[in-house]
């Protein structure tokens, strides 16, 4: 085999697995359960949460998805977005420790969501949308664990929470940091949790673009150095 032939094989693996990687870590970085926007002030009012829920099965779709809210740290106020193909059910639980408000005591609130009848195709993601009348002021993070069940039957429990320090877990449920800001601005932001998460998306997938057509550029010079030298080969 001619030194230009192995260079050109050499070429296309580095391309094979220099794109296999961009693509994994992609992968990798959006494949498990996330909340938008990731923060809101302590005690932010009439607010949206997005859960985003991709589909990581290479052969199942998801058909169920079950968000527990915490309870010891309740979300006032929970309203659910219709959502196309999707019905949801919203369990109601009373409070170990009712809340005082300026409308009053609240001794119950929601716990749990569950959505069914849709379907998410492997590959895909679907936004599920939950709007707040108001978050807890005492306490820093809320995690909201999942349950995301597949047509074949496996159900993947996003439960884990993540330790301050630590590695994130396998399955990690999603978190949403409270943070010592102000309130008022950060309960009606210039746009919908959905929108925001979208365009978080957009920018991660132009991201791993650049990467891929870096990854093509670099490819492409080693084929015209191995075609430059098959020519002076044969020149000769």
């Amino acid at each position: 085999m001619s030194s230009a032939h192995t260079t050109l094989r050499r070429a296309g693996v580095v391309t094979a697995l220099a794109a296999a990687g961009v693509l994994a870590a992609a992968g990798v970085a959006s494949a498990h359960v996330t909340v938008h926007p990731e923060s809101y002030a302590k005690g932010a009012t009439d607010g949206v949460l997005s859960f985003r829920v991709p589909d990581e099965n290479a052969s199942a779709s998801t058909t169920e998805v079950q968000l527990f809210l915490p309870t010891d740290h309740p979300v006032l106020g929970v309203l659910v977005s219709p959502h196309d193909g999707w019905s949801a059910k919203v369990t109601d639980t009373k409070l170990k420790t009712p809340v005082k408000t300026d409308d009053g005591t609240v001794t119950d609130a929601v716990s749990e969501i569950t959505w069914t009848g849709g379907r998410i195709e492997p590959g895909h993601y679907e936004d599920f949308d939950v709007a707040f009348g108001q978050l807890p002021d005492n306490t820093t993070q809320l995690p909201f664990k999942t349950l995301q069940t597949y047509s074949d039957g496996k159900v993947v429990r996003w439960i884990e929470e993540v330790e301050q320090g630590a590695d994130e877990p396998e399955n990690p449920a999603p978190v949403l940091r409270l943070t010592a800001g102000d309130s008022a601005s950060e309960a009606a932001p210039a746009r919908s949790a959905s929108k925001a998460s979208a365009s978080d998306s957009t920018a991660r997938g132009l991201g791993v673009a650049g990467l891929v057509v870096g990854v093509l550029g670099l490819a492409a010079g080693a084929f015209a150095v191995a075609r430059s030298r098959t020519a002076r080969g044969r020149s000769e």
